[in-house]
């Protein structure tokens, strides 16, 4: 492997981390190893490859990359961001009771109360601002606490070195969702989490041609066993995914600079627009977080949701029918700006009564800032406003 300072920046790291050029051509880029199994050399002998579910040198070098960036020890890829989600609640036993955040991703929490509560785990849902709400949850069957940070759509945070504070001496294990910060501006486990979660589908790649899920840990034990639930239930990314996140990853931290400067500027023009009822972006100085987000990462990062007109799901369509180059589209994180209805797409799956007692209107709309020039970005959103 390339050897890096320990204090080389993360522009740095996302280039050169677990890579080095290719010992048999030079390549500097990791070559896609397209293949499903390997020669033996011998009965029992091999090169340290025997069939690509298990090992496959693309993703090895994709695995040691999402480790550096996060400053950990391990990393491990998968076919989504759901199937990392799913391979972790494996580790769990029948019994076994997560705490989680009330405003997680929709699929989140179709996976946790639709498919594994029927095997047996049990969960319940919280406001993951309130520290003393997480604690006041915990049982004695409690194993683990799930937030992410910020939620998705409402921007909310969770104090995450708090809830290790609390969960720590119980010995719950503590998971964060840093798909919306990335290791660029956010080090759940610097702050003391056991997991570090991404959908490597956004800004880890940051280019929207691939699907993957990560999960990063630094303790040994729980990593051996998530290497062993990684081959036996076989929710593992193919060798062009891999390589595909390896090539974004290299421009992590130019593209999140700009992704955070954009939407620092258009939550401010939301902020202030008549035609705009509410605005969530931990950046505004009236943000009720805004002293934990500058206290728990180096930045903002690119995501916005507002609160067009009255809230209500006509206003919502009829400012999201009108963008031109925002993209109308669900996912986040790629350098082409999108904008995204939750209620009937990312979170279709979450009851409409749970969604406004979380503050949630019907019309809520959320915006996924690019890199493109920020004039264009604010001219497309003052027109598609415009309409209302």
């Amino acid at each position: 492997m390339t050897k890096l300072d320990p204090k080389a920046g993360l522009g740095t790291i996302a280039i050169h981390g677990g890579q080095s050029p290719d010992p048999t051509t030079g390549a500097v880029m990791t070559p896609i190893y397209q293949t499903s199994t390997y020669a033996q050399e011998a009965l029992g002998k091999n090169k340290g490859y025997e069939y690509a579910r298990t090992h496959n040198a693309t993703r090895a070098a994709w695995e040691r990359n999402l480790a550096a960036l996060e400053g950990a020890k391990h990393g491990l890829a998968y076919g989504s961001g759901l199937a990392a989600t799913n391979t972790l609640m494996q580790t769990l036993s029948s019994g076994d009771h997560v705490v989680c955040g009330q405003n997680t991703y929709g699929g989140t929490f179709r996976l946790f109360d639709k498919v594994w509560r029927r095997h047996g785990l049990d969960f319940t849902f919280v406001d993951a601002s309130s520290v003393e709400l997480i604690a006041a949850a915990f049982t004695p069957a409690t194993r683990m606490v799930f937030v992410e940070t910020p939620t998705n759509p409402l921007m909310q945070l969770t104090d995450i070195a708090a809830v290790v504070a609390v969960a720590k001496p119980r010995g719950i294990k503590v998971v964060v969702d840093n798909t919306f910060m990335t290791p660029f501006f956010q080090r759940p486990l610097a702050l003391g989490a056991d997991v570090a979660f991404h959908s490597v589908t956004k800004y880890l790649n940051g280019h929207s041609d691939m699907v993957g899920g990560a999960l990063v840990v630094n303790d040994d034990a729980l990593h051996e066993q998530l290497r062993f639930l990684q081959n036996a239930s076989g929710a593992v990314p193919g060798p062009m995914d891999c390589f595909l996140a390896l090539r974004g990853a290299k421009t992590l931290a130019v593209r999140m600079e700009r992704h955070d400067r954009n939407a620092r500027e258009l939550a401010t023009v939301l902020a202030k627009h008549a035609r705009v009822t509410k605005v969530f972006y931990p950046g505004l100085p009236d943000h009720p977080q805004h002293e934990l987000a500058k206290r728990q990462a180096s930045g903002f990062g690119g995501m916005i949701s507002f609160v067009p007109g009255d809230g209500s799901l006509e206003a919502g369509r009829v400012v999201f029918d009108r963008f031109q180059l925002f993209t109308r589209a669900e996912s986040l994180g790629g350098v082409e700006s999108l904008v995204c209805h939750p209620a009937s797409m990312t979170h279709a799956s979450v009851p409409r009564d749970r969604r406004l007692a979380m503050g949630f209107a019907d019309g809520l709309l959320r915006l996924s800032v690019g890199i493109e020039d920020v004039a264009d970005l604010r001219a497309d959103l003052e027109q598609a406003l415009g309409a209302l």
